[in-house]
C-alpha cells in the first residue's frame, strides 16, 4: 500500500450535509481508508439533547435550556473503527438514537448557549488535525480554516430509504413519513438562527444520489490525499 502523505496528519476533512446524505457512514469511511481520527458532532448533539430530556427541562425554555446545558459531560471517541459517545461517563449510544431525542434534537441545536458550548468541546477534539469532522455547521463555523470542505447532498427520496433502512433494526418505519421528517428538519437546521446548516462557500458539493457509498469514499480519499500533497 502507497504510504500516505505526512500532510494528513494535520489535515482537517469538514463533511457537511442534511440528515441522510451519508455523512456519517461516509466520514467513518474515509477516516479509516486515511487512518484518521473522526468526530461525529451530530452525536454530541443528541447526547446533549437526552441529558436535557433525562432532566425534564422543558425545552421551550432557553434560559433554563442553556444553564442546563452547561451541566453536560460528553466525551466523544475519535476512533472510526468504534466511534463512542457518554454522558457523565455512561455509553448512552442507543439512548441518543431514540425517537424522543431525534424529535428533540432540532430544536436544542438551535440554542445559541448549546451551539457555544460544542462548538468549543469539538475545537479542542480537533486540534492540531488529523482528522474527519461531520456535522451542519463544520466547514462554516466550526473549523473554517478546514484544508478540505465537503457538503453532501441527495435527493429526499434517497436520503429516506438510506434513513429507513439504518433504523429497520429497531423499528418498522415508513419511507414517506421518514422523508417528511427530514424535510422537517432540513427546514429547522436550514432556517435558524445560530449556526445555520449551510454549504462553506468553498466546499466541494458531492451528489450522493446516484453513488455508492464506497464512490463516494474514494472520491473524498483522493481529494483529501491531492489536498495533502500540496
Amino acid at each position: 500500500m502507497q504510504p500516505e502523505p505526512d500532510g494528513l496528519a494535520r489535515l482537517v476533512i469538514a463533511i457537511d450535509g442534511p440528515a441522510g446524505s451519508g455523512k456519517s457512514s461516509t466520514s467513518r469511511g474515509v477516516a479509516q481508508r486515511l487512518g484518521l481520527r473522526y468526530l461525529d458532532t451530530g452525536a454530541m448533539y443528541r447526547a446533549m439533547t437526552w441529558h436535557l430530556l433525562t432532566r425534564s427541562v422543558s425545552l421551550d425554555d432557553v434560559d433554563a435550556v442553556a444553564a442546563r446545558a452547561a451541566e453536560a459531560k460528553i466525551v466523544s471517541g475519535t476512533d472510526a473503527s468504534v466511534p463512542t459517545i457518554t454522558l457523565g461517563g455512561v455509553d448512552v449510544s442507543v439512548e441518543i438514537r431514540s425517537d424522543a431525542t431525534t424529535a428533540a434534537v432540532s430544536q436544542v441545536s438551535a440554542v445559541p448557549r448549546v451551539r457555544q458550548l460544542l462548538k468549543e468541546m469539538q475545537r479542542s477534539i480537533i486540534g492540531p488535525g488529523g482528522i474527519v469532522v461531520e456535522g451542519r455547521d463544520i466547514g462554516t463555523v466550526v473549523a473554517p480554516d478546514a484544508g478540505l470542505k465537503i457538503y453532501l447532498v441527495a435527493d429526499p427520496a434517497a436520503r429516506a430509504e438510506r434513513r429507513a433502512a439504518e433504523l429497520t433494526d429497531q423499528h418498522e418505519r415508513d419511507v414517506a413519513l421518514v422523508e417528511a421528517a427530514l424535510l422537517r428538519r432540513d427546514v429547522l437546521d436550514s432556517t435558524r438562527a445560530a449556526s445555520p446548516l449551510a454549504a462553506a462557500s468553498d466546499a466541494v458539493v458531492l451528489d450522493t444520489t446516484y453513488l455508492t457509498l464506497g464512490e463516494v469514499i474514494g472520491a473524498i480519499v483522493e481529494l483529501a490525499r491531492q489536498q495533502a500533497d500540496r
